[in-house]
């Protein structure tokens, strides 16, 4: 669905200039959770602006559905693919009702007509599991999980294909990251839903992704299988980031042990 053809990022200043992606070609499949993982600047969050559109890429092409996507987008190509950002409080507008942020987004993409919006965020609520009197409350009012919650009923209201997750988790307290990461594969599942998740938590990417992809300064490193990454890692630097991963069970301190963990 969607193809990263030697995708590279040049950011300059002056004279100064930093590669923040270099020749990066991989493609996601509609249906899948492809996570992209490294460590602070490792290009993660600039692969997902470039996806998303927000600044055009130096080098390479981003194809949907085979056709190269345009630098300037279009509202058809803004509304095939929606973003949830890492913190939920600074992503909707504290002087928004939830109904009104959700409103929005079927106004701008002219998403049925005024009479019937206010059903259809009562039923974005209630796929994210919130119910319908949640929708004249303020984002101030709401915890961390719920506003979450609202943000990726953002995401679904323009009946996108490809979501763009960027630490989605990452604010969350473990209980609350656990239940959005469960509705996360729920609606993957339900609605045939393609995301793109970015992660530094691998825990998280252990039971959210379908294939990894690791990336250390700019470049891809190493792309398989989840199940591949974790058990069979062939690039040192995976190898380096699994080793970190906190240790909970016996059979993963087996994993870490045979992978050549320091104690």
């Amino acid at each position: 669905m969607i193809a990263l053809r030697g995708l590279g990022k040049v950011f300059r200043t002056g004279a100064h200039q930093v590669q923040a992606l270099a020749d990066v070609t991989l493609e996601l499949t509609p249906g899948e959770c492809l996570a992209v993982v490294g460590e602070s600047g490792s290009g993660k969050t600039t692969l997902a602006n470039l996806v998303l559109g927000l600044f055009p890429p130096t080098t390479g092409d981003i194809l949907l559905d085979g056709v190269a996507l345009p630098t300037r987008r279009t509202l058809l190509h803004r509304r095939a693919i929606q973003l949830v950002q890492q913190n939920p409080l600074s992503a909707l507008n504290p002087r928004r009702s939830v109904a009104a942020s959700l409103r929005l987004a079927l106004d701008v993409h002219s998403i049925g007509d005024p009479a019937s919006r206010p059903a259809k965020v009562r039923a974005l609520l209630a796929d994210v599991g919130l119910d319908s009197g949640y929708a004249d409350r303020a984002p101030a009012a709401l915890s961390g999980g719920q506003r979450q919650r609202v943000a990726i009923a953002r995401a679904l209201a323009c009946d996108s294909r490809l979501i763009v997750l960027d630490e989605p988790t990452s604010a969350l307290d473990v209980l609350v990251q656990a239940q959005v990461l469960r509705l996360l594969n729920d609606l993957r599942a339900a609605r045939g839903l393609t995301y793109l998740f970015i992660s530094h938590d691998l825990a998280v990417v252990r039971n959210i992704a379908s294939r990894v992809a690791v990336f250390r300064q700019g470049r891809m490193v190493e792309l398989a299988n989840t199940e591949t990454v974790f058990t069979a890692p062939a690039h040192p630097y995976t190898r380096d980031l699994i080793r970190a991963v906190p240790v909970i069970t016996s059979a993963e301190k087996t994993m870490r042990d045979r992978l050549g963990a320091a104690p």
